[in-house]
């Protein structure tokens, strides 16, 4: 009676004892299925408005296009300017001007929460050009370069995008002072990287020689006219 009893004890305790290695077993494979990369978590951040406030002044403008700040990229927006049509498309300062106040605004409630924001902020104007500069130079009262990138990016795309640029998605943009204005692009790699500097080129001026034309800072003496009488 004893050896049985002790057998019938012995198998019981093999018989736990594999239950248990089974169920720690059947454990490390579930963890362990578990892929361990799943790469970035989605973006909560919609970058979308749905929502238009018809009962605000704005709603009653133009319908005009500015790029925000969304996700560490540029995001066309739609808004909504009070200038008069014919300024917004015949007069390339006015719409620059009227761009300008819809990027210096706050975003809207809906926007904020689509999670859009501006890097534009001033005291920051718009004019028309100097005397000698290419036709279609807008100048801010402040140099770009001295903007923050994301800034001028935001300028740059927003006014390349409509009437006030100078067409292939570029704007002749330069500053207060006597620099020569630049061609700025607004690029797809622009609008993913807005903290990078724009692409630039320097435009001609009208009536201004080029390198190949010999001028280096002095007129050639080629060039110097003859005095007469």
């Amino acid at each position: 009676m004893r050896r049985r009893t002790f057998g019938r004890k012995a198998g019981t305790g093999v018989l736990a004892a594999a239950a248990l290695t089974v169920l720690v077993t059947g454990c490390g494979i579930r963890t362990t299925s578990v892929p361990v990369d799943a790469g970035a978590a989605p973006s909560r951040v919609p970058c979308s408005v749905t929502g238009e406030n018809a009962s605000t002044p704005a709603a009653q403008g133009v319908p005009v296009r500015v790029f925000l700040v969304c996700g560490s990229q540029l995001e066309a927006v739609d808004r909504r300017t009070p200038l008069p049509e014919e300024k917004t498309d015949g007069d390339p300062v006015a719409t620059a001007e009227g761009l300008l106040t819809q990027l210096l605004a706050e975003p809207s409630d809906d926007e904020r929460q689509a999670g859009f924001t501006t890097a534009v902020h001033g005291p920051l104007v718009v004019g028309g050009g100097h005397r000698g500069d290419p036709a279609g130079t807008l100048r801010l009262s402040r140099q770009p370069e001295d903007l923050p990138p994301v800034a001028l990016s935001q300028i740059v795309c927003t006014f390349a995008g409509s009437s006030a640029g100078a067409g292939d998605r570029t704007v002749l943009l330069g500053g207060p002072g006597p620099y020569a204005p630049k061609r700025y692009q607004c690029t797809t790699e622009l609008r993913e990287r807005p903290e990078s500097t724009p692409p630039t080129a320097t435009p001609q001026a009208p009536g201004t020689a080029t390198p190949s034309d010999g001028a280096t800072g002095g007129a050639s003496p080629a060039t110097v006219p003859t005095p007469t009488g």
